[in-house]
């Protein structure tokens, strides 16, 4: 026997259980199916990830009540940002906002602790009764026609459904089976993050260190308390991780100048290989993608969440109007508006981030030279500061 609902999702991270959080109240039935046992996603741990979300993610999760559920004092603003290029000491400065009036805005955004968003993600769908969570099994074969969209789990069970969603990370099975292409690319670097505590105030500034041989980010938590994030070719990867933590803050320190003072390893160390991708499109027969099952970013950028929330988003608004007025919430028509709508948001960014992250970690002389040229333009010009400032910000 085949259970039915009006919409199927696969993946329960934030992007699946943003999208479900939007259907709250609409009548529609959905089903959630996330590998990963119960207990993981109620209590996700800590994978030393620290969000930066701008301000639009910020009202969406307040919409969605997600928002809420995070405790304040997990909730870091962001007050500046700083680029440094090699060993130049000069700086590109994105400085706290101003809001239409010359008042100070609160911050450039905000930054949360992945597992903090994704508990506070699974806690607001958990209460929802138009919501199912299938947790435990993974998905064995998906298959849609015109008429529907069906799903066999590992356990043998069928589902079908009016729209399915992949919302199962950037190397999604659910869009290689749904025959949707993507273009990966394989940056050939590691990163390392980890919090670090240090003895001088990071002044609530983000840092983007784009040093010769390793970039560091520092992502301002508390005053003196740092995400860190350590980024090297791959080769180099197993070199760092054999350091001691002594040996590792006291690399970090070193190369920062001592810009945060003495440096001191207060968790564990989480790596993770760099690898881009974006969808050839993120629409096929009664299917779409979300999140990163339809662009994943590279982090350098911190737009990776952001993007995939408003997908989910963009996706929801038109879902829940065609079902308002009695529609097919699957017709191509809306799958094909939901695409060029996210399209025309992502691939600027994804490819942009590409663009940027080609120059910064080119150390040929010639591209050294323009790698300082392209931090003094942006700095003294302000249209493009404004204009770069808006997109860190949302």
């Amino acid at each position: 026997m085949t259970s039915h609902s009006d919409i199927l999702i696969v993946g329960a991270g934030p992007a699946g259980l943003s999208f479900a959080a939007e259907m709250a109240g609409s009548g529609l039935s959905v089903t959630l199916i996330e590998k990963s046992p119960l207990d993981i996603l109620q209590n996700p741990p800590y994978d030393g990830r620290e969000i930066a979300l701008t301000h639009v993610s910020k009202a969406i999760m307040q919409r969605l009540g997600m928002w809420q559920r995070i405790a304040e004092h997990e909730i870091y603003p962001l007050r500046d940002a700083k680029v440094l290029n090699g060993q130049s000491s000069y700086q590109l400065h994105f400085p706290q906002p101003t809001k239409a009036r010359g008042e100070p805005a609160d911050c450039l955004g905000y930054l949360i602790s992945n597992h903090n968003i994704r508990k506070a993600a699974y806690d607001t769908v958990a209460g929802l009764d138009n919501v199912q969570i299938l947790c435990g099994t993974g998905v064995q074969n998906v298959h849609t026609t015109p008429e529907e969209a069906r799903v066999v789990l590992e356990n043998g069970e069928t589902l079908s459904a009016s729209l399915l969603l992949a919302a199962d990370s950037r190397f999604s099975q659910t869009r290689r089976q749904l025959g949707i292409g993507c273009d990966m690319h394989d940056y050939s670097r590691t990163m390392f993050v980890c919090r670090m505590k240090h003895s001088l105030s990071n002044q609530h500034t983000a840092y983007e260190c784009f040093h010769y041989g390793r970039t560091i980010a520092l992502l301002p938590l508390e005053a003196h308390l740092t995400n860190t994030v350590i980024t090297v070719d791959s080769d180099q990867a197993d070199a760092l991780r054999a350091l001691s933590p002594e040996a590792l803050a006291a690399s970090v320190e070193k190369q920062l100048g001592k810009r945060l003072g003495e440096m001191e390893l207060v968790s564990d160390v989480h790596a993770y290989p760099l690898v881009g991708m974006i969808a050839q499109r993120c629409y096929a027969t009664r299917s779409a993608l979300i999140g990163d099952a339809a662009v994943g970013m590279h982090p350098v950028t911190a737009h990776g969440f952001n993007l995939g929330l408003a997908s989910a988003d963009t996706l929801a608004k038109l879902v829940l109007e065609a079902a308002r007025q009695g529609k097919n919430i699957a017709a191509p028509a809306l799958l094909s508006q939901y695409d060029t709508k996210h399209m025309l948001h992502a691939k600027p960014l994804y490819h942009g981030t590409n663009m940027l992250l080609k120059l910064f970690t080119d150390e040929t002389p010639p591209a050294k030279l323009l790698r300082g040229m392209v931090l003094r333009v942006s700095n003294n010009l302000p249209p493009l500061k404004k204009l770069i400032t808006r997109q860190l910000t949302g």
